[in-house]
């Protein structure tokens, strides 16, 4: 496997006197697909949000493509989450304002690429993604499984090194997620990203190359889990 292309170093993360994660260890390969389980509260959305550098740790050392984030400053994190990072989250979390072609070129303006540019990359992705029809809807004009496809585009429309998703199939129903999950993973793998997804399901995580579990802030490779508790996580 590839060298890592992102690591957590005994992180740990505290909201006041609740500990999340403790002495999160963590190590991605670049082009792996990870999934990040455990059961509500157990910490697995705040070693992805660390992971991205969306939250700082309180200790430890993330890494990424070499470089700590934990050096760098607020407008350099910002800078590798809007240009080598790509975020899907449960609901989506489109711009209700845009319609579905300038949801997904807003990365790529934001990066200052042409508009010219950036309406053709996104007309690209979108039919990709079999969003051909949709470029001048609104977010509340589409159903979910469409908003989540949109929300996908948009993700890889940058061409980012790491996609992160949050549940992405959470607010879904079983078809409608198992088109959304077939067609991040095709395009990721497509343009040789990096996921990292947090996810409950079982039949999601199962699509990846790797599945780690989070229970109580800590962090074990599922392989270990299951060989000493066929269950997992007690019925997965």
């Amino acid at each position: 496997m590839s060298a890592p292309i992102l690591a957590a170093h005994a992180v740990t993360k505290s909201f006041g006197s609740t500990p999340a994660l403790r002495d999160a260890d963590l190590s991605v390969a670049a082009g792996e697909v990870l999934a990040i389980m455990g059961p509500s509260g157990s910490g697995k959305s705040t070693l992805l949000h660390c992971l991205a550098g969306i939250l700082s740790p309180d200790t430890g050392e993330i890494i990424f493509d070499g470089h700590s984030l934990n050096t760098m400053s607020e407008n350099e994190r910002t800078l590798v989450r809007r240009d080598r990072f790509g975020f899907v989250f449960q609901f989506g979390q489109l711009v209700p304002e845009l319609p579905v072609l300038e949801n997904v070129m807003l990365p790529l303006l934001l990066g200052h690429t042409s508009r010219r540019m950036a309406r053709a990359a996104a007309t690209a992705l979108l039919d990709r993604l079999d969003l051909s029809g949709l470029h001048r809807r609104r977010p509340g004009e589409l159903s979910g499984g469409q908003a989540q496809r949109v929300a996908v585009a948009r993700a890889l429309v940058n061409q980012p090194k790491v996609v992160f998703a949050d549940e992405p199939t959470g607010s879904l129903d079983s078809l409608a997620g198992e088109n959304v999950m077939d067609l991040l993973l095709t395009a990721a793998r497509e343009q040789d990203a990096t996921v990292v997804l947090v996810t409950h399901d079982a039949r999601v995580a199962a699509c990846a190359d790797r599945e780690v579990l989070v229970r109580d802030g800590e962090v074990t490779d599922y392989a270990t889990v299951a060989s000493v508790d066929p269950d997992g996580m007690g019925g997965r």
